[in-house]
């Protein structure tokens, strides 16, 4: 036997709604403690933001009768819950969260696969011990009601009202809370926007900046508004003030790589070979393990190659594709999801299509599905010849998520000796991507007490991608294309373990903050010449975007007519390098960006020292980036290099 009393219905809608806010802000805290932003913790009036922002996408569950309003509430903890703990898993790879334009590319989640895995922890279960809760709370219920024992029901039942004010109270209720989280949203933001965040809104540069604003709910609401405005409705334009700072920029950032110097067309109409390599970092170039070179053959090609040990990847959400657009493009990343995925119909003055016009023929090849990243459609557009994909290639070497690079690399050339010369090849390479889950045969290097854990798995697919590039230099030679192809390797992006730990044991000496940003944003670049000339380390900084200005200069091919972002490593003046997050890097000094967004919580670095200077040194260099970064998203998203051309 069992009592049952109904509560009345205001109480059990306030206490119920009550609930339901209190168990998702406790999950907005979650998230924000596990992900530990510097300089971002969600103080008093943040967390008014999270309220108001729960209101706002609540409200109408209380204009719902009863039963579909717990209905509703219930399904809105399962969503909010999803889309919370989906950003943090996001943010433990890409550091970032998820926008629409990532949901655009969500065909390529199923394909992350053990990747996802690994980034799902059991520490993680504190977000659904609601669910947990509510289970078995669900089944208790179930067994009492089916229990066929006699019950004694006592019902305390409300005073009878008419259907029509029982309407009339859930609306006035749901309006009311609209209008409370109206206020609590956007009161603060609009203050913030107006204060700290002056011109955040307008730059977009990170989303994580954003996030200090909005809030997580916000941020997302924000997404959505910010996507419509980019794809809904008439094609947004510019004002005649904003397309001349666009034109001036250009023009002088071919000023600066313009020069007539002896490495000018010197290497005209040489195939040209780009290896866009998988994770590979700078860190682990010439270093050895337990007596072992981790990167022999590297090593061995860097001695008669031009090596550029301070160039760094600028990759945002699109992180692979990312940097083949960077490379080839010579723009910047967008702040949010990949270019690919975004704008693959939009006009670049990209390197294959500009060599192309110059006689090449022009290829990709990526041993992967060719959908992936929008590739197919992208490719098509950057004008290649053929893209080999996936199922050009006989999977004999099966090998992390597909073919092994050695049978890639090998494959490769030989499609290459069917070619038009001269030729422009454009390879992404696979097999080191996280985890780096390597079989234990092909895990040759001795990485002592990095065995059985995530850093020494990288270090074997390096080791293992090293060799592969060793045999495909030497069947390069064999095939007689050596002497007459340009050959360059560059990093795309970081390997995704951020803990400092490793680094400091790999290295054997504690490292700065400084030291990890580098270390984390360094990626190689080498590019060795028919003639073995230009042999040597270059240490002034450079970036991807100066990839393809820099190549062109070699072939002879002026870059005055394109509209390119990049620096001529061939041309001598100070550069600059900018990456997505906002932080910039010259010879002298480095400046890294606060989460936050406000310039004065950053850090200014003299590379002299090491140590910080003063904020102000910084002020000119963070402008300069500020501006190009907004440039060059304009470019992209209004598909301005096409009106350019019409002008």
């Amino acid at each position: 036997m069992y009592l049952q009393v109904k509560i009345p219905n205001a109480l059990f809608r306030i206490s119920s709604y009550a609930l339901f806010m209190l168990i998702l802000l406790m999950k907005l805290t979650l998230i924000d403690n596990l992900i530990n932003l510097p300089n971002i913790q969600l103080d008093p009036l943040d967390y008014v933001i999270a309220l108001g922002s729960l209101m706002l996408v609540s409200f109408w569950t209380l204009w719902l009768p009863r039963r579909g309003y717990v209905v509703s509430l219930i399904l809105l903890n399962i969503i909010l819950t999803f889309i919370i703990y989906s950003d943090l898993v996001y943010y433990r790879y890409f550091g970032d969260f998820i926008t629409v334009p990532v949901l655009l590319q969500t065909g390529q989640v199923s394909s992350l696969g053990e990747s996802i895995h690994s980034l799902i922890l059991w520490k993680d279960l504190s977000f659904f011990i609601d669910w947990i809760l509510f289970i078995l709370y669900a089944i208790t219920r179930w067994i009492l009601r089916h229990k066929k024992e006699s019950s004694l029901y006592l019902h305390q039942t409300p005073p009878i009202r008419s259907r029509n004010n029982n309407i009339v109270r859930r609306f006035i209720a749901g309006t009311i809370t609209l209008a409370i989280g109206y206020v609590l949203t956007f009161s603060p933001i609009k203050q913030y926007s107006e204060t700290w965040a002056l011109g955040l809104f307008a730059g977009n540069w990170w989303n994580m900046s954003i996030y200090n604003v909005t809030g997580l709910i916000g941020f997302h609401g924000y997404d959505i508004y910010r996507y419509a405005q980019e794809h809904l409705g008439p094609e947004p334009t510019l004002s005649q003030e904003k397309m001349n700072a666009v034109k001036d920029l250009f023009t002088q950032k071919s000023a600066q790589r313009t020069i007539q110097n002896n490495t000018f067309g010197m290497y005209k109409n040489n195939n040209v070979i780009v290896i866009q390599m998988e994770a590979m970092m700078n860190f682990v170039i010439g270093k050895s393990i337990n007596g072992e070179e981790i990167t022999p053959h590297f090593n061995k090609l860097m001695k008669e190659s031009m090596y550029f040990n301070n160039y760094y990847q600028q990759t945002g959400q699109g992180r692979t594709s990312d940097a083949d657009f960077i490379s080839h493009s010579s723009l910047h990343a967008l702040p949010s999801g990949s270019a690919f995925i975004r704008y693959p119909e939009h006009k670049y003055d990209m390197l294959p299509s500009i060599m192309k016009k110059h006689g090449y023929s022009t290829n990709a090849f990526h041993a992967y599905e060719s959908s992936f990243w929008n590739r197919t459609i992208m490719y098509n557009n950057m004008s290649y010849d053929h893209f080999y994909s996936k199922n050009d290639y006989k999977n004999d070497e099966p090998l992390g998520w597909s073919l092994g690079d050695k049978s890639f690399f090998k494959q490769s050339l030989d499609k290459m000796n069917s070619l038009d010369q001269p030729f422009y090849s454009f390879l992404i390479t696979l097999t080191s991507h996280y985890p780096y889950t390597m079989p234990k045969d092909t895990q040759q290097l001795n990485v002592g007490e990095f065995s059985d854990n995530i850093f020494g798995n990288y270090l074997h697919a390096i080791h293992y991608v090293d060799e592969a590039l060793g045999q495909f230099v030497q069947q390069m030679k064999a095939q007689g294309i050596w002497d007459n192809t340009i050959l360059v390797l560059y990093g795309d992006h970081d390997n995704s373990i951020k803990d400092k730990f490793y680094y400091e044991q790999f290295l054997g000496k504690n490292i700065s903050d400084l030291d990890m940003k580098q270390i984390m944003n360094q990626v190689p670049l080498l590019i060795h010449l028919p003639d073995n000339s230009q042999v040597g380390e270059y240490t002034d900084p450079a970036g991807q975007i100066d990839l393809s200005p820099s190549l062109l200069h070699l072939l002879g091919i002026p870059t005055d007519s394109y509209h390119m972002l990049g620096n001529n490593l061939f041309a001598e003046h100070e550069r600059q390098v900018i990456l997505r997050s906002g932080a910039v890097i010259n010879s002298k000094l480095v400046y890294i960006p606060s989460p936050d967004g406000v310039y004065e919580n950053g850090n200014c670095y003299d590379l002299n020292t090491r140590d910080t200077t003063e904020i102000t040194n910084c002020r000119v260099m963070f402008d300069q980036a500020a501006l190009e970064l907004n440039i060059s998203d304009q470019v992209i998203q209004y598909n301005l290099i096409s009106k350019l051309d019409n002008d």
